[in-house]
């Protein structure tokens, strides 16, 4: 099967997404910005429960795929997942509260950074284990065909370069073909899996090349352009809702803090290649290209970002102003009784 090349269509494609759609993209990938630098400055001052990992530099990706995508469509998210989160539609004040372990919080103050979920969202939950968000995003796809009810509901599992070699993206990618699942394989390549460096540890330099060995079309995205995601991921989506199975896209990204919260010295990359990307930052694409071609006035976009900022604050402030759980919530959510009421036992 021949795959295509990298794909950037942003140039002749940006003018077709309505005026709603575009200050969405915009909105989304500002607040997912804000929200993660945020995120880092109450953790860096202790307000923060446990280890939480940023992804500003990321926030084209999961903008442009859940862009195209609903409530009934269903994500499997990662160890860095904030921004799909909110890409997916979740509050930012409970996700902050969450992350501070307030009663308040998404999971009551359960889950922390790394274990966010909403299941009304379509948001399968983040995941510490590395890919293993992959098998659900599939199972997910697979509950869809059997049911008929893939033009409406699909599986996208976000994953990233250190999760292309485990067995268990090999496994599922070959069931999704086999049984022609409506699936997207979104790996989010920053280039490192947290400090060993891509070029090093996968076999080939392309890693969406491995599709073909299970049948099914693979493509690489310049994942800091919002614009080419989007468009990519809108032919992905459009063939899972159509019966004709999974796509991998591997999307080409950057993330600009170390691997997690704690001091990282990031010996492990140059300074002129976090000069390359961040020059290429994704807000700054966008914001040119959509003032460049007027389709939205710097006016508008700055009136966006103050209105992110206030949000940004209230979520913060409706956080630290949360109380903390009880100590009887220990008792509950715990698999037994969480299992009785998720099938009608009690």
């Amino acid at each position: 099967m021949p795959r295509k090349k990298q794909k950037n269509i942003a140039s002749n494609r940006v003018e077709e997404i309505n005026p709603t759609k575009l200050e969405w993209l915009y909105t989304t990938m500002y607040k997912i910005r804000r929200f993660e630098e945020t995120m880092l400055e109450q953790t860096f001052k202790g307000n923060a429960m446990g280890v939480t990992h940023p992804s500003d530099g990321q926030e084209a990706v999961p903008v442009g795929i859940c862009a195209h995508l609903t409530d009934k469509d269903w994500i499997g998210s990662t160890h860095r997942g904030h921004g799909h989160c909110i890409a997916k539609g979740l509050e930012i004040n409970r996700m902050m509260a969450e992350i501070m372990g307030r009663a308040t919080g998404q999971c009551h103050g359960k889950g922390g950074s790394m274990h966010i979920a909403d299941f009304s969202k379509g948001m399968l939950g983040a995941n510490a284990i590395v890919g293993a968000s992959i098998p659900l995003a599939v199972g997910a796809a697979l509950t869809s065909k059997y049911r008929g009810t893939e033009k409406e509901s699909i599986g996208v599992a976000f994953f990233g370069d250190g999760a292309t070699s485990q067995g268990i993206l090999h496994e599922s990618m070959n069931l999704a073909s086999i049984w022609k699942l409506p699936v997207i394989f979104a790996c989010e390549n920053n280039g490192y899996a947290e400090a060993t460096p891509s070029w090093y540890a996968v076999s080939t330099d392309d890693i969406a090349s491995r599709a073909e060995g299970y049948g099914m079309p693979g493509l690489q995205v310049d994942g800091m352009d919002v614009f080419a995601v989007y468009e990519a991921a809108g032919e992905a989506i459009k063939r899972a809702r159509s019966g004709k199975g999974p796509m991998f896209l591997e999307l080409k990204t950057y993330r600009y803090h170390g691997h997690f919260h704690a001091d990282d010295p990031k010996k492990y990359r140059k300074q002129e290649e976090e000069d390359y990307y961040k020059n290429r930052d994704c807000l700054k694409l966008f914001e040119k290209r959509v003032t460049t071609n007027g389709l939205i006035k710097g006016e508008r976009l700055k009136e966006i970002r103050e209105m992110i900022e206030e949000e940004i604050v209230e979520a913060t402030e409706f956080a630290l102003n949360s109380p903390m759980p009880d100590e009887k919530e220990l008792y509950k959510d715990v698999y037994v009784t969480y299992s009785n009421s998720v099938l009608g036992l009690r």
